[in-house]
């Protein structure tokens, strides 16, 4: 198994909260991981996959069974199907409130939140296991991961064609089955043409009213549609950064695939020289450097994108926990021309440090404290110590 950057916080969590949820896309390895901690918890533990109807039957009494499995983790996978259970799980850990109860895997965000911050509020911790970030596959090749992303049946496909074909089935499988089993009755074929419609804008500003005009249905259809994808893990929408009163903002958000290769998939790229000869390549760089640097940075980070409506910009700002600003502005080139809009963009934000992300090349500083970094050096060497 390759190591998960999120494993110790996991265990560390599992060693003091009653129980722990652990959400993200489907097929990222949340299965796999959890089988993997079950030797390192302080306790013994039994595993549920609601998706097996052996496993499913087992709590058509479900009080009893857990009940009798109380001095152990109760690790119960796909919590999303069985969404009565979250208030039992709420009365049998306030009848024994202990660390490590459960272990509740899910992929469904906007399901599982909503249900579980009313009944088990002050009771649960969350983690998300996104796809593999860099870090955790630098092995395999920078290019590689950005053109497959991060799923692992993708990434470690094979071949090109075996990793085209899951993308593809992936997408179908989610627009088909995932949104109905969850009770979501979205047709298909607009589901289909949002997310065509989001691949060709990726990075691009949001504008419901013009994906509602687009798809023949109305704005408050796209945002529940929107809020779906969303929470599935499957798209980001990047806020903007406006604590600035004294400026004229850009208010929208911008909207991106969280995961480069469902977005290449979309687009119908599925190599390197087709990326790179793509007029999608500069959208795809900024939006898979985005997630990279979400993904890899310490809890409790913010980000944002900064633009004024005078030009400033800056593709990324993030907000260390220690409340430090860090402006980024990606590049799809190693010898990158920077634009009069970042230099103004870290003119008004004053931050503490500021990037430019490239693909490859040195890393090297100006006089002014600018830092061209690449991408993979920035995420090991730099990105630890922005706190």
């Amino acid at each position: 198994m390759i190591p998960r950057m999120i494993e110790p916080r996991l265990l560390q969590d599992l060693s003091w909260s009653p129980v722990v949820g652990l959400v993200g896309p489907r097929q990222a390895g949340k299965t796999t991981l959890a089988r993997h901690i079950r030797s390192q918890l302080a306790k013994q533990s039994v595993y549920l996959d609601l998706e097996l109807q052996e496993d499913w039957f087992k709590l058509e009494d479900a009080q009893s069974y857990l009940s009798g499995h109380a001095d152990k983790t109760v690790i119960i996978d796909e919590i999303q199907v069985r969404p009565e259970l979250f208030a039992l799980l709420r009365a049998l850990t306030d009848q024994r409130r202990e660390p490590g109860r459960f272990l509740l895997l899910g992929s469904a965000s906007p399901h599982i939140i909503k249900l579980s911050t009313e009944t088990l509020a002050g009771r649960i911790t969350y983690h998300e296991l996104t796809p593999f970030a860099l870090p955790e596959v630098e092995a395999s090749g920078m290019e590689l991961h950005w053109i497959r992303g991060g799923f692992p049946e993708s990434l470690l496909a094979a071949s090109p064609e075996r990793s085209r074909r899951w993308l593809y089935d992936f997408t179908e499988t989610f627009i088909f089955r995932d949104l109905l089993r969850l009770g979501f009755a979205v047709p298909p074929a607009v589901l289909r043409n949002l997310l065509q419609m989001i691949a060709h804008t990726h990075g691009g500003l949001l504008s419901t009213s013009n994906l509602a005009a687009s798809l023949g249905v109305s704005s408050r259809s796209v945002n529940q549609y929107l809020e779906l994808l969303e929470g599935s893990f499957l798209i980001r929408r990047l806020p903007p950064y406006y604590a600035n009163a004294g400026k004229r903002l850009v208010k929208s958000p911008k909207l991106y695939f969280r995961d480069s290769g469902l977005h290449h998939s979309l687009l119908r790229i599925f190599d390197m020289e087709s990326l790179r000869g793509s007029p999608a390549a500069g959208a795809s760089w900024e939006g898979y450097v985005i997630e990279q640097i979400i993904r890899t940075a310490p809890p409790f980070s913010d980000f944002y994108f900064y633009r004024t409506q005078h030009g400033a910009e800056s593709d990324l700002l993030m907000i260390t926990p220690s409340g430090k600003k860090v402006c980024i502005e990606i590049k799809f080139s190693v010898a990158p021309a920077i634009s009069k809009g970042f230099y103004q963009s870290v003119a008004d934000l004053q931050p503490e440090h500021q990037y430019i992300i490239t693909p490859g090349g040195e890393r090297f500083a100006r006089s002014n404290g600018l830092i061209i970094c690449p991408l993979s050096v920035f995420l090991r060497e730099d990105l630890p110590l922005l706190l």
